[in-house]
């Protein structure tokens, strides 16, 4: 993994300013080191990601099947919800999560955005949702929906631990300072899911996964799968 070429460029010109030849090639070396260096951390962080997917995919086995077919019980249809989400770089992949709402769910949201309870309008969030199953409101308030997402982990698209994805419509009202977000691969656990979850407000949650990405590294990352455990049991800020 190489960093971008633009600022590979800047690099390069602020480190070997006017030198000469000498300057230019420990200047070159430095910049390679680096890369070597994001490359590794790169290659550890996705195998942590992948071996932690995985092991954790076959452990819950029975989680999964159990959750399904309580879905389809409740509501007979598909029990996966599929759908796009924007990644890093903003490369657009499919999203999965169990559904926890009833069937044709999105063609109703138009009527209900007037009751929208997120200040800032960018997303879209109602604690008492009409659209939401029974079974949909146990799984939401323990995460138990997000488990599919495993998946996208192990397909690379997301990571273990980073900003959650947007959909397309939110990340088409971004502003520059937010698009910062799409710069790492999405996460299924971050900063403000074991702050507060859906209790803290969107600039608060931009604000916490900028700060993340800012100071991110694998010990970061343990301690923010630390903290999930708790924060799902609680319950805290699902909705």
């Amino acid at each position: 993994m190489e960093i971008d070429h633009s600022v590979r460029i800047e690099l390069m010109n602020k480190l070997s300013g006017s030198g000469g030849w000498r300057q230019r090639l420990k200047c070159k070396w430095r910049v390679g080191a680096w890369e070597m260096t994001v490359g590794l951390v790169y290659l550890v962080k996705r195998g942590v990601d992948l071996a932690g997917a995985v092991i954790l995919m076959v452990l819950l086995v029975p989680l999964f099947l159990v959750t399904a077919l309580v879905i389809y019980l409740e509501d007979p249809g598909p029990v996966f919800y599929v759908h796009a989400r924007v990644g890093k770089n903003g490369k657009h992949f499919p999203f999965y999560k169990f559904r926890s709402m009833i069937i044709g769910a999105d063609m109703l949201k138009d009527q209900l955005i007037e009751k929208n309870e997120s200040q800032d309008g960018v997303i879209f969030k109602i604690r008492e949702d009409p659209r939401v199953t029974k079974v949909g409101k146990i799984i939401r308030k323990f995460s138990i929906d997000e488990l599919p997402q495993l998946l996208n982990v192990v397909r690379g698209d997301m990571s273990l631990v980073g900003p959650r994805p947007a959909l397309p419509r939110e990340v088409a009202s971004y502003s520059l300072e937010q698009r910062k977000r799409l710069h790492v691969l999405p996460g299924i656990t971050g900063s403000w899911q074991v702050s507060g979850r859906s209790d803290i407000p969107f600039t608060g949650q931009v604000r916490l996964d900028l700060e993340y990405i800012g100071s991110r590294s694998l010990k970061n990352d343990i301690i923010i799968l630390l903290k999930t455990i708790p924060a799902v049991l609680g319950g805290r800020g699902a909705y």
